[in-house]
């Protein structure tokens, strides 16, 4: 067996060696890019110039985005010219442009409506068309004091939400829009005849409610009048301070804005365009400043993160050639050192790579990896006991950064090289976090007791993240951050611990509400989960998320408690579900557009062509993966120069489209190894959980059962939830499924699905083959009293004597001695009265 473990590390050394070779090279080969270092436009007064995505070096700008004006006064002015907003941001205050805040005695027009607004104040607004009254509070729209019937057309989802809106106080309701268009006045909507919804919306902003004109080429014009001037929303100019420290974003370009008089600069630090060489046409008065896009660039701020990658990768290469003594030593300690101090480093070389992405000030894609590869390393060479689930995790990652960089390289703009950034600096600091979490795990121990009220803080956790993504975010999130990730870990470690429970085989310990408290944590916190998916989230997947991995926890308890009935059950629903898709198939548009439940999703899954425009995202990811063959764009594996392919147009490739990119690039050859992958991943996880369910049979303490069958059900339950997320996104990338949006683990670009799932999976994953270990190296003769307090074990001595002394490893390694007599078990300890 240990030779098995060191050929399964050096292969998985040799493999991680070639991937980071590979991206190293990528990085080497990667083509000469330039863009612009500063923009200077200079303009005198009473004088206006447009500039468009040309001038701008903003890719995603419209032709003429940008209307600069100076007024008499020397005062420069922006206004919109296109069909995406502008914003100008200020410190916290952010300005949007086609859009202002609600305040009283304005007046709007659209189409042929003329609404007055008689009282706006604490985000809450009355106004009036004619002889109808409204109030809008950011939430529940009421006309004449009543509020609206939902719409006909409205999703199970939007209904819920209406419902909740009109019985809970205000602070607690959900954010619904207030949306102007349609022929039908319902929920949150006012018919304006002739125009399409949304014509325009009302919304909630800071500190109040924000009207906003709608965008594109056929957007209705909103004229606005406020303060005796009427001119319309979207056309409306905002005025630029004297001093510096604003913020412009067009398109998803963003410039640091500095007037100077009669010059402006503007200074690109996001989302800027690229060209072969520093030659542009530009217009009179715009002139440009040069500079090349620099791989291996070193901010100031990033001189610490290099020297804690290389103490790091010193400190990993040192603790992988001490010696791995068991017992107490000068090495263990000395490991143990070394690792606290890699952790610290690596988990604070992520904090920092984080915050100058943050701060607009990356440095090079080539040093933003550094944190990535001392992640993987330590990864590889740290863990005493190596399993091949962990191997398969770090290959697995390590091919994700490949395919970002890849992404990022390849692309014409240069916001495309942060996401392989981000998730090199969110590996680092999740695998710091889980080596400190592993170094401070022998010092406390894990008592039931502690486990449940730490599964009590972490569902506290999880309920808020949800109440605040439900009552201030939306389905991408609420501040940066995904709550539901959060709380798929913490579901799935109290599912764990009540099945763990459930399985001993005796009476839930505490009284009647301590067990109902066990019995309804996970419940509510599921349901909320469930409620969360279908108001927030735009299709179905976290719903088959949910369902696959709820159904692989009742086949792991039906297959632990030998209900074969309940597992042949499970299994053949499993079945009736792939047949049911493969029925989807044959039926017609006519049958499935009269479902009320996603519908329009199965029509573009079904015919793609006809809807080209929800649709593009499944024809363009078939024509990359068509493009790709089975050697990739370039015939060689990805090894060659492809260069721009049309994968890069595929919307959300970096997320949700992930895989298509890898299979155009690398081709169906190299997707087979990434399976391969992705199954001994799914399979090590599992034979860890049974390892973990066969430990807690052989024990002799209900506690160490209990925490035995804790991470077998946890291990089950997150390769479950892995299983769910590469289902999907496979079905949805090869058309096997319909578009729904759940990211590839490990493959797309990394956020709080890797940083708040994966990493603390995997770290629980380590932490249980070491105990596994730990348990199985027990010393042989143990002195020890069943149930009490005391133990004590005979350990040898260089004189051949073996004097009685403290276990090292305490209870949790003697009691699973060979000649400790078997109490129960494994289930609870028995009455007082029968201890001896």
């Amino acid at each position: 067996m240990n030779a098995f473990r060191f050929q399964a590390r050096t292969v998985a050394a040799a493999v991680l060696l070639l991937v980071c070779a590979l991206q190293l090279l990528a990085l080497l080969r990667a083509p000469a890019a330039w863009m612009p270092s500063q923009i200077t436009v200079t303009l005198g007064r009473d004088a206006s110039l447009a500039l468009g995505r040309a001038a701008l070096a903003a890719p995603l700008a419209d032709e003429d985005q940008l209307l600069l004006r100076r007024d008499a006064g020397g005062a420069w002015w922006i206004a919109n010219g296109g069909a995406t907003p502008l914003r100008l941001l200020d410190g916290e205050r952010q300005q949007r442009s086609g859009s202002v805040a609600v305040a009283s005695g304005q007046r709007f027009q659209l189409g042929a409506a003329r609404f007055a607004v008689d009282a706006a104040d604490g985000g809450t607004m009355s106004f009036s068309r004619g002889a109808v009254r409204w109030r809008y509070d950011g939430a529940l729209l009421e006309r004449d004091g009543v509020p609206q019937p939902s719409c006909p057309d409205a999703r199970l989802g939007t209904r819920l939400a209406a419902a909740w809106n009109r019985i809970a106080p205000r602070a607690l309701t959900m954010a619904r829009p207030l949306v102007f268009g349609g022929n039908l006045d319902c929920g949150n909507r006012i018919a304006i005849a002739g125009l399409p919804a949304p014509a325009a919306t009302i919304a909630r902003d800071r500190g109040g409610l924000l009207l906003a004109a709608a965008t594109g080429p056929d957007a209705a014009p909103l004229l606005l009048e406020e303060g005796g001037r009427a001119d319309l929303l979207a056309r409306r100019a905002l005025r630029l301070g004297a001093d510096s420290g604003h913020v412009l974003v067009a398109g998803r370009t963003r410039y640091l804005v500095e007037p100077n008089g009669d010059v402006l600069h503007l200074h690109p630090v996001a989302g800027v365009g690229l060209y072969a060489e520093p030659r542009v046409r530009l217009p009179d008065g715009v002139v440009w400043t040069w500079t090349q896009r620099a791989l291996w660039h070193v901010p100031e701020a990033a001189a610490l993160p290099l020297l804690a990658a290389a103490a790091l990768a010193l400190g990993a290469g040192l603790a992988a050639f001490l010696p791995r003594r068991r017992g107490r030593g000068r090495g263990v300690a000395v490991r143990a050192a070394l690792g606290a101090g890699c952790g610290v480093l690596l988990a604070a070389t992520g904090v920092l790579s984080l915050w100058l992405q943050r701060t607009g000030m990356p440095a090079g894609a080539g040093v933003a990896l550094l944190p990535a590869w001392g992640a993987l390393w330590l990864a590889v060479l740290a863990p005493r006991r190596f399993e091949p689930a962990l191997g398969a995790a770090v290959l697995l990652l390590a091919l994700g950064l490949l395919a970002q960089l890849e992404l990022g390289l390849d692309a014409a703009d240069s916001s495309w090289l942060r996401h392989a950034g981000k998730t090199g600096a969110l590996a680092a600091l999740g695998t710091g976090a889980c080596l400190l979490a592993g170094l401070v795990r022998p010092a406390l121990p894990p008592g039931q007791a502690r486990v449940e009220l730490g599964l009590l803080l972490l569902t506290g956790l999880a309920l808020a993240g949800l109440v605040l993504q439900v009552a201030l975010g939306s389905e991408t999130g609420v501040f940066d951050l995904q709550p539901v990730e959060f709380a798929k870990l913490a579901l799935a470690l109290l599912s764990a611990h009540c099945l763990a429970l459930a399985c001993a085989g005796h009476p839930l310990p505490g009284g009647a509400w301590l067990r109902l408290l066990r019995l309804v944590a996970p419940a509510l916190l599921f349901m909320l989960l469930l409620a969360v998916a279908v108001v927030q989230v735009d299709d179905f997947s976290p719903l088959v998320l949910l369902a696959v991995w709820g159904g692989a926890m009742a086949l792991a308890h039906a297959l632990a408690t030998r209900q074969r009935l309940a597992a042949g059950l499970l299994v053949g629903c499993a079945l009736l579900g792939v047949l049911a898709v493969a029925g989807l198939r044959d039926a017609g548009p006519g049958e499935i557009a009269r479902w009320d439940f996603y519908a329009d999703r199965f029509l573009v899954w079904l015919d793609p062509a006809g809807h080209p425009h929800t649709g593009q995202q499944l024809l363009l990811g078939a024509r990359a993966i068509g493009d790709g063959g089975w050697w990739g764009a370039d015939g060689v594996l990805g090894l060659g120069s492809p260069g721009p392919g049309s994968a890069l147009r595929i919307p959300a490739v970096q997320d949700d489209f992930a895989p298509s990119f890898f299979l155009n690039r690398h081709g169906l050859a190299a997707a087979l190894a990434l399976w391969l992958l992705q199954a001994l991943l799914l399979a090590g996880l599992l034979r860890l959980a049974l390892r973990c369910w066969q430990a807690g049979g052989r024990t002799r303490d209900f506690r160490l059962a209990w925490q035995a069958r804790f991470r077998c059900f946890f291990l089950a339950g997150g390769a479950a939830f892995l299983f769910g997320h590469m289902l999907l996104s496979w079905g949805t990338n090869l058309a096997i499924f319909p578009v729904m949006g759940q990211p590839m683990s490990f493959l797309s670009a990394g956020g709080s699905h890797l940083l708040f799932f994966i990493c603390p999976l995997l770290g629980f994953a380590a932490a249980s083959s070491q105990s596994l270990e730990e348990n199985e190296s027990c010393p042989s003769t143990c002195n020890t009293k069943p149930w009490a307090g005391s133990t004590t074990c005979s350990t040898p001595t260089p004189s051949g004597n073996r004097p009685a002394s403290p276990c090292s490893r305490g209870a949790r390694c003697c009691a699973t001695c060979s000649n400790a007599p078997r109490a129960n078990n494994g289930a609870a300890p028995p009455p007082a009265a029968s201890r001896t």
